[in-house]
């Protein structure tokens, strides 16, 4: 598979120019790169986040669902599309949107751990379920930033198989250290490649890291972004994971009855 991550700069609040910047992106990268699927971060539709989030947030996914589905089946291309922020059932969501080739939507996921050091559990809601799904016949799931510093969802998700986990973040760069060495763990322990799509610019005093990347099996980088609005390009060779998974067997050799 190859998979293209836009680091994407989105403008606080300005949601207009945020979902026409993300598709003008979409559509340079399928044109030069010819990817088969294309990731985009966290929360781009209102950047991370304008006081007034409410009237910024999509409502039900609406528009987020009506242009990059169709977007998706136009381009031929797979769109894992970040996430968004989203009212519905009463409160606000951090919502993830993955759309196929045929526009069909392959799955949503709203974020689980909120990231109550930024007081984001005033502003969001939380998800109460995984996300699993298939793309191009590859077993994927998704989570979403602050998710990424709890192992044991991760690995939940792997025990059930898992060739491929989208990571969607705004992560600052104060702590990029932390983003690269959880991401790079993830990928090992659990024997996967993982595609993290961080954003850029700054909201307020925040300053996201940019640091997306494509990570395999190994824990290496197949493709790594600077700090500045960019697309990034990698191949995914799952042909590999049978030959890694057979060698260093961790889940025939896991004791779970020993873990909690």
């Amino acid at each position: 598979m190859k998979i293209s991550c836009i680091q994407m700069d989105m403008r606080l609040g300005e949601v207009d120019y945020n979902y026409a910047h993300a598709a003008a992106l979409i559509r340079e990268t399928a044109e030069r790169e010819h990817p088969d699927t294309v990731v985009l971060p966290e929360t781009w539709n209102t950047g991370y986040y304008p006081e007034d989030l409410s009237a910024a947030a999509d409502q039900d996914g609406a528009r987020t669902k009506a242009e990059f589905s169709a977007l998706a089946k136009e381009l031929n291309i797979n769109i894992v599309c970040g996430s968004v922020a989203n009212g519905k059932n009463g409160g606000i969501y951090n919502t993830a949107y993955v759309f196929d080739r045929s526009g069909k939507a392959a799955a949503e996921y709203d974020k689980i751990h909120l990231f109550t050091y930024a007081k984001e559990e005033e502003h969001f809601q939380p998800g109460d379920h995984l996300c699993r799904f298939t793309l191009d016949g590859q077993r994927c799931a998704l989570i979403i930033c602050y998710d990424l510093r709890f192992p044991e969802l991760t690995r939940t998700l792997a025990v059930e198989g898992l060739d491929l986990l989208f990571v969607p973040a705004q992560w600052p760069d104060k702590r990029s250290m932390h983003l690269q060495t959880l991401a790079r763990a993830r990928a090992i322990e659990n024997q996967m490649f993982l595609v993290l799509c961080n954003s850029v610019g700054t909201a307020g005093s925040t300053r996201c890291g940019g640091g997306s990347a494509v990570i395999d099996p190994w824990g290496e980088y197949l493709a790594w972004a600077r700090d500045e609005e960019e697309v990034i390009t990698a191949e995914a060779d799952f042909g590999v994971l049978e030959g890694i998974r057979s060698g260093i067997n961790v889940f025939r050799d896991r004791r779970p009855e020993l873990y909690f």
